[in-house]
C-alpha cells in the first residue's frame, strides 16, 4: 500500500490532516508529493511512473479535472510536483477534495487512501 505526504509551498501538510487553502484562478502554490510504501516508510520508485491528482467538489461524484504531477529526478526518491494550469482553480469558491493516483509502468494502478481536502476562496480583483 502506497502513502504520502504533500508539501505545499514552505508549510507540511500530512494527507487529510490539514486543508490545502487557495484562492480562485491562482496557479500556485505547486504541490509537492513524496509517495511511500505504508509497510517500509521508504520512498516508492517512480521511474516510468505516472502521478494524478483527480479533483472534485465535496460531496459530488463528478470530477472537475485530472491533473499530472511531474516525477522530480532521481525518480527513486518518490517525489512528484503538481503546478496548476491556467483555469484549474476557476472554480467556485467551497470546499473540494483530490485523490493521488500512481500508476506504474507495468500498467499496476494504485490511489492513496487518505483524501486531499481544499478549501477555495473568493479573488478579490
Amino acid at each position: 500500500m502506497l502513502g504520502a505526504q504533500c508539501v505545499l509551498g514552505c508549510n507540511h501538510l500530512g494527507l487529510n490532516m490539514a486543508t490545502i487553502r487557495l484562492v480562485q484562478n491562482d496557479t500556485g502554490p505547486q504541490l509537492r508529493f513524496t509517495i511511500t510504501d505504508t509497510l517500509t516508510n521508504a520512498a516508492v520508485d517512480l521511474t516510468f511512473a505516472t502521478v494524478v491528482l483527480h479533483f472534485r467538489a465535496i460531496n459530488t461524484e463528478v470530477l472537475l479535472f485530472s491533473r499530472t504531477a511531474t516525477v522530480l529526478a532521481p525518480a527513486t526518491d518518490g517525489v512528484a510536483i503538481l503546478q496548476w494550469l491556467s483555469g484549474d482553480l476557476d472554480i467556485d469558491a467551497g470546499e473540494y477534495e483530490g485523490e493521488v493516483e500512481v500508476t506504474f509502468p507495468t500498467g499496476l494502478r494504485e490511489t492513496i487512501f487518505n483524501i486531499l481536502q481544499f478549501v477555495v476562496r473568493e479573488e478579490f480583483a
